[in-house]
């Protein structure tokens, strides 16, 4: 058998049995190089770090592919990298718009939601009930109502304002629940 011809059953040579052409050579010290900076380029640009570090290995990927294996004999190959880039931003941003524009719907095309006019005499109609409801409160059950569920006093708070004990505040509290239930739970 010849020399770098392997049988359909053969072992593939270990890593260290490989040989490195010169210009993956140049390509694998380009990398160790030029990615820190290009990743710190594109993370101003991308939305993530990840992102950033998959657009260098593209970057990386296209520079690769360049036909010819004259890639190592560019003066600067850096600025290669970074015109590799910048297109590659380009296509990206590209490439989001047309999604972007392919997912956009127009305002006039869609029902948006809006105020249903039922719900609303509804909710009219269960307000006018409960404002007649607690008009039929008596005036200091209605006046400690109103400061524990509307002005949000505490018990403490209507008590000292009130002159009750806190006990008297919540038995008032209790009475105008009460009321107020069965006069809307009636109606």
């Amino acid at each position: 058998m010849r020399a770098g011809t392997f049988a359909k059953d053969d072992p593939l040579p270990s890593d260290d049995r490989l040989v490195e052409t010169n210009e993956q050579a140049f390509l694998a010290e380009l990398y160790r190089r030029e990615s820190p900076k290009l990743v710190r380029i594109l993370s101003r640009r991308t939305s993530s770090s990840d992102d950033a570090q998959d657009l260098v290995q593209d970057v990386f990927v296209r520079f690769a592919r360049m036909r010819g294996g004259w890639s190592s004999s560019l003066e600067r190959p850096q600025a290669y990298l970074r015109r590799i880039a910048t297109n590659l931003l380009k296509d990206r941003a590209r490439r989001d718009f047309r999604q972007s524009a392919a997912l956009h719907v127009p305002a006039d095309e869609e029902a948006l939601p809006g105020h249903d006019p039922d719900q609303l005499l509804e909710s009219r109609d269960m307000l006018r009930r409960l404002e007649a409801a607690m008009m039929r409160l008596r005036p200091r059950t209605r006046e400690i109502f109103i400061a524990r569920r509307i002005d949000g006093l505490s018990y403490a708070e209507i008590a000292e304002r009130t002159g009750l004990s806190v006990k008297g505040v919540e038995t008032q509290m209790s009475r105008a629940l009460a009321q107020l239930d069965r006069i809307l739970n009636r109606a």
